[in-house]
């Protein structure tokens, strides 16, 4: 148990739309909305919108140690690696990831996709997106060990 009074409080967060930070990517068009990372729900969790263009990539295979990860498709068709297979998965069909589990996603249809995805606790991903996006924006190169040690700062791991 986590609250332990008897009457309930007045803690309630509003973020309005307009609050919500995002990003695109520019090599691909994916577009990301931030809206509730973990800074904006206590790190209880993180609440994302990713939007893809049609045939685009997304997160190759790979696991994380300290959180789960959940994926929720709203429009389109997503295709998840569970860790053995690339699954297709259209709208209203979900994917739960638990710490350790592996697993990947791509837009790889010829119509543009939505999802939700959550993370558990609220790691901070937004950091990581932001500076993936400005690797790639950019063109920066970087060696495998750098890309490792990136990836891992951010608690992910490639298989």
């Amino acid at each position: 148990m986590t609250y332990i009074g008897d009457t309930g409080e007045v803690s309630a967060e509003f973020r309005g739309r307009d609050a919500v930070e995002s990003l695109t990517y520019a090599t691909s068009g994916t577009h990301v909305r931030f809206v509730a990372p973990g800074s904006a729900t206590r790190g209880q969790y993180g609440l994302f919108e990713w939007n893809m263009r049609p045939r685009t990539g997304g997160a190759d295979a790979h696991f994380h140690k300290t959180f789960s990860e959940s994926f929720f498709v709203m429009s389109g068709t997503v295709e998840f690696y569970n860790g053995s297979a690339w699954v297709p998965a259209r709208a209203g069909d979900f994917l739960y990831v638990p710490m350790g589990g592996v697993h990947g996603f791509r837009a790889m249809s010829d119509e543009p996709s939505s999802m939700l995805i959550l993370f558990a606790p609220g790691a901070p991903r937004e950091k990581y997106f932001q500076e993936l996006a400005e690797i790639r924006h950019s063109g920066r190169t970087m060696s495998e060990e750098e890309w490792a040690e990136f990836l891992a700062g951010h608690d992910q791991y490639a298989v």
